[in-house]
């Protein structure tokens, strides 16, 4: 069965002009879809562009070059009657909940705003009710209405930018890492509410992270990005039993497992050198000058994007039959990649 496409990103390139003739490739010509009613989870390490693409999807920044369709229409080309049609079917929700409230504001006008803009609602009264509903929906109370931001805990905060997202009954949602900034013991309590919120009104979301093992828990598919490149793409329990990309090999491996003899004793895939500039990438592969398996033909060729598995999609060269001498230039490897 066919599923709807609620989102295609096409060859999506930002890149930031920086002085002195240097140009910082922070997304450098990534493509994904997004179907109706799944999570897609986007993640990788710090700066690796993923906050980058949320917010090029957004129109908050312009792209570089590379097409965003939202239900068909590419949102870069919109007029401006358009553009604020789109704004109240894609909404975003914000890393940080310290700072994406208005401090001045009162929890009922933070949320209300939107519709006041919109035109939604037919007084403010209705508009009242409706911040009712919302709040009571992320599972805080009418009483928080007239309280301020710094009144609440992080994890309400979070609640509060949730619902105002919700405020305008938007079809689509970007969660740009909506929990790194809260505490563990309540992350799992957002991510439940996001699923939740997800089931009763049908909404589609992109789903930002840098931890893998939270992102496994609400995420469809899940796509790995790194240095602004998209280097794998699957359904979530595909990557995490059979991962082929050595970066999302390390990236699991990095991630504890809950039994003291297991975790003792398996193998773990450790990264060397440290992440390159963005500024100055390395040439072929930009991940190869940290890869155990780097061959040479990673410094001369960019890894195609290929089908190596059913819905299982990766950039690597290890898995490129048309070539022939896969031996790693270095003795790093900690562990067999089948090819």
């Amino acid at each position: 069965m066919k599923k709807d496409r609620t989102l295609k990103v096409t060859n999506l390139k930002k890149h930031f002009h920086i002085g002195k003739g240097q140009t910082l490739k922070a997304v450098n010509g990534v493509s994904f879809d997004v179907y109706k009613g799944e999570t897609f989870g986007l993640v990788g390490e710090s700066g690796c562009g993923k906050s980058t693409i949320g917010r090029t999807i957004m129109g908050l920044y312009d792209r570089s070059d590379g097409e965003v369709l939202f239900d068909g229409k590419n949102i870069h080309e919109l007029d401006e009657k358009e553009t604020f049609s789109f704004r109240k079917n894609m909404q975003m929700i914000f890393q940080d909940p310290y700072a994406s409230l208005n401090p001045r504001s009162t929890v009922s006008e933070v949320i209300s705003e939107p519709m006041e803009i919109h035109g939604l609602y037919r007084n403010k009264k209705e508009r009242l009710e409706r911040v009712y509903q919302l709040l009571e929906e992320v599972g805080l109370s009418r009483d928080h209405a007239n309280r301020y931001p710094h009144e609440f805990s992080g994890g309400q905060r979070q609640r509060i930018g949730i619902a105002r997202a919700l405020a305008l009954n938007p079809d689509f949602i970007i969660a740009d890492e909506p929990i790194s900034a809260l505490d563990v013991s309540v992350q799992a309590q957002v991510v439940n509410l996001l699923q939740k919120l997800q089931e009763e009104k049908g909404l589609t979301y992109l789903f930002i992270a840098h931890d893998l093992s939270m992102v496994k828990h609400i995420s469809d598919r899940i796509g790995v990005m790194y240095l602004g490149n998209l280097v794998e793409l699957t359904e979530s329990e595909q990557l995490y039993s059979n991962p082929l990309h050595p970066y999302t090999k390390a990236l699991l491996s990095a991630i504890p497992i809950p039994d003291p003899d297991v975790e003792e004793t398996r193998e773990r895939m450790i990264l060397q050198g440290e992440l390159p500039s963005p500024i100055d990438p390395p040439s072929g592969c930009v991940f190869r000058t940290r890869c155990p398996f780097a061959m040479e033909a990673c410094a001369q060729q960019i890894p195609k994007w290929q089908k190596v598995e059913d819905k299982h999609y990766v950039a690597c060269h290890i898995y490129n039959d048309d070539i022939k001498d896969k031996r790693p230039i270095h003795g790093r490897a900690t562990e067999t990649i089948p090819n």
